[in-house]
């Protein structure tokens, strides 16, 4: 499968004329309970050209490659992603903090990950989060007959704006380490580590009655985070990522 996304990798840059610059594994793979059927979830960030971006024409800033049903591969332009950092958006954060990593410019990644650290807001990471697991939470787990898999879309978003509550760091990647340094009730822990080994087993975990010990627990605490929400947080300037943009990726791709 690596040979297959380098593959696709490379196919992307000649179609589209771009350079990869960083790509990771995203997902179950990466959060640690991938089942043995789990497909593969490239994500990755890239650059155009210089005159691709000295243009007035607005044009799509990523691409979405679903190749087959064992293989997902979706990527940002650099000038999304750096927008992006600068709200400190979780996703982006997690393909750098990601165990698996298929490309890496080495240049890119040092600089980059310089300038992630300094825009690293914690405040904004908890909203990310505390949104996330509400809607995830409304969409997949009304009702007594659920989708048993989708507690985890729940679970580690919420875990992880727990996890910025007490330690205000940048969030593991592994969804396990959320639960051992998040979760005091060894009750919950036992229920949620059985959720953990039918979802590595390969069990399809289709609809099935709620399970009281988790959802008693995540209606409680998407409550209680609610009460400590940060509110009116502001954006930090843009000097430094334009400056990164100019001088990498202009100057770079001329």
């Amino acid at each position: 499968m690596n040979t297959k996304i380098q593959s696709e990798l490379s196919r992307l840059e000649r179609e589209k004329g771009v350079r990869v610059l960083y790509a990771a594994e995203s997902g179950s793979r990466a959060w640690g309970f991938a089942s043995r059927d789990s497909d593969y979830d490239v994500r990755f960030i890239y650059a155009h050209e210089r005159d691709w971006y000295l243009s007035i024409d607005q044009r799509r800033d990523v691409i979405e490659e679903p190749i087959d049903s064992q293989l997902d591969i979706c990527g940002w332009d650099l000038r999304k992603t750096l927008q992006l950092l600068r709200k400190s958006n979780p996703s982006l954060l997690e393909w750098l903090k990601s165990p698996i990593v298929y490309r890496a410019d080495a240049e890119f990644a040092l600089l980059f990950g310089h300038l992630a650290t300094e825009f690293y807001s914690p405040e904004r990471v908890f909203q990310h989060y505390l949104s996330m697991a509400r809607g995830n939470a409304r969409d997949y787990l009304r009702g007594d007959i659920v989708r048993l898999k989708k507690y985890f879309y729940v679970l580690r978003p919420l875990l992880a704006a727990r996890w910025i509550e007490h330690k205000k760091t940048p969030v593991p990647m592994k969804f396990q380490t959320l639960v051992d340094e998040m979760v005091g009730d060894d009750n919950l822990r036992i229920h949620i580590a059985v959720l953990i080994a039918r979802k590595r087993a390969g069990e399809e975990l289709d609809k099935a009655h709620r399970i009281p010990i988790i959802s008693k627990f995540i209606e409680e605490e998407l409550a209680r985070l609610e009460g400590v929400a940060p509110r009116n947080i502001e954006l930090p300037k843009t000097e430094k990522l334009n400056t990164f943009f100019r001088e990498f990726c202009l100057a770079e791709a001329a």
